[in-house]
């Protein structure tokens, strides 16, 4: 792969008004902001990240997350991008429009997540593999449909498809971002086929063609045809890493705010990104700050740039490998020793002590059940239509979705489009009201 076909300002859906005139406002910049702009983006700000969404105390929900992913995809490409730039000083490619790229990419790298946390997806998975959707396993294959599409949904695939599907009433491409924006998201470039239980792969077969087009286009190595499979688009490791240091970082943060991790246990794992002398000179300006979550922050902040920079030279040194299509790894995982051993230290703590509190366990469960009787009902409404429970539940449904799809697969796929882009707020009110427990005021 080569620098100069990667970076492309085509858009998709729109190629045939492709022209390469300077803008004020780069393309990649239009990208970000039309992403912010979206309703989609904005929904973030009620899908729950880890924990339950916030009463007194304010935790991370999807949009806060996505934007701060989006802050540390920015430093990553600004460095990258400079040091490429070094690099290549004659290479007519966009490398200063890395950061753009990176950070565009990082907003939209959730837009694809169902209510609910990670047990949005698993609620989705296990209706089809284990729940009443299972029923529905022939007829889709019968029909030429990818059933492992359903039984290990990914919210990375399904942010994809919102972001180039033509629903009813909306233009050609979808959100018509450029193909680097586009490819950098896909931090899975491969059939549903391959995920092999574990809810991992890039696209579903609606958008297989349309993905295909696009790593043509970009010059993205195709690995196997049949299964699917590509090699990574660079930039796609930008984008991981970005998601990978704010995530672990910022879970510690938010469970000490609400008392699930201690001062001392928090200080203890974030002070253990740097050496003694580092260490030393942190406690120092500690010691200036009273506020202990105030510390907690300037750790944390610290943590970040620590991780950035080191991320950022991991990219630099394996860019040839990475061009090749032969890095093999994550750019977190090939961090210094001392940065790798307090990382996986925080992983462990994490997985063990915030992920598994009673809190996040709580919204998991509501999650599963909400999430299962929603499509549940739905999937029954949409292939029984002339039902008249059926006619009141689809006349919830806005004209966007394709509840008339031609296959079962289409149809399923619109339940899905459906339920996953509601909000934590809407699917909790939407549930009351089906199942009685909830009624407008007469």
């Amino acid at each position: 792969m080569n620098w100069q076909q990667l970076l492309t300002t085509k858009r998709f859906g729109m190629e045939q008004f492709h022209d390469d005139r300077n803008h004020q406002r780069t393309e990649y910049q239009r990208d970000y902001d039309r992403l912010i702009f979206s309703s989609p983006f904005r929904r973030l700000q009620n899908k729950t990240q880890v924990f339950p969404l916030p009463g007194s105390i304010f935790v991370h929900n999807r949009l806060t997350h996505s934007l701060e992913v989006s802050s540390v995809g920015r430093s990553l490409g600004e460095i990258v991008g400079s040091s490429l730039r070094k690099k290549y000083p004659d290479l007519p490619a966009h490398l200063e429009e890395i950061s753009s790229i990176v950070s565009t990419a990082c907003l939209a790298h959730d837009l694809g997540n169902p209510p609910f946390g990670h047990s949005g997806e698993k609620a989705i998975s296990t209706y089809f593999s284990e729940g009443a959707g299972s029923e529905y396993h022939e007829k889709v294959e019968r029909e030429g449909g990818r059933w492992s599409d359903f039984i290990c949904f990914e919210g990375n695939a399904n942010a994809i498809r919102l972001l180039m599907h033509q629903f009813r009433g909306r233009r050609k491409g979808g959100f018509a971002l450029t193909y680097s924006t586009l490819a950098s998201i896909v931090k899975y470039p491969f059939s549903s086929e391959l995920s092999t239980g574990k809810n991992k792969f890039g696209f579903f077969q609606s958008e297989e063609p349309d993905y295909k087009s696009i790593a043509k286009e970009l010059g993205i190595d195709c690995v196997s045809e049949d299964p699917l499979r590509f090699v990574r688009y660079p930039l796609v490791y930008l984008v991981e890493a970005a998601d990978d240091i704010c995530y672990q970082i910022m879970d510690i943060e938010d469970a000490h705010k609400l008392h699930i991790v201690t001062t001392e246990k928090a200080k203890e794992l974030l002070l253990g990104f740097f050496n003694k002398e580092k260490q030393e000179r942190r406690l120092q300006t500690l010691e200036k700050v009273g506020d202990v979550n105030e510390q907690i922050s300037y750790l944390r902040a610290s943590v970040i740039g620590e991780l950035v920079q080191a991320c950022a030279n991991v990219f630099i040194e394996n860019e040839e490998t990475i061009l090749n299509g032969k890095f093999n790894s994550t750019l977190i995982k090939e961090v210094p020793v001392l940065l790798d051993e307090a990382y996986k230290t925080c992983s462990d703590f994490a997985y063990k002590n915030i992920y598994r509190a009673k809190e996040v366990l709580d919204i998991e469960l509501a999650g599963y059940r909400i999430i299962g009787f929603l499509l549940d009902k739905f999937v029954n409404a949409i292939e029984n239509p002339n039902h008249a429970y059926s006619r009141l539940l689809l006349g919830r449904i806005p004209e966007q979705y394709e509840i008339d799809a031609d296959t079962v697969y289409g149809r399923l796929q619109t339940v899905i489009d459906y339920v996953s882009g509601m909000t934590d707020i809407y699917a909790l009110d939407l549930y009351r009201k089906i199942t009685g427990m909830s009624i407008p005021n007469i």
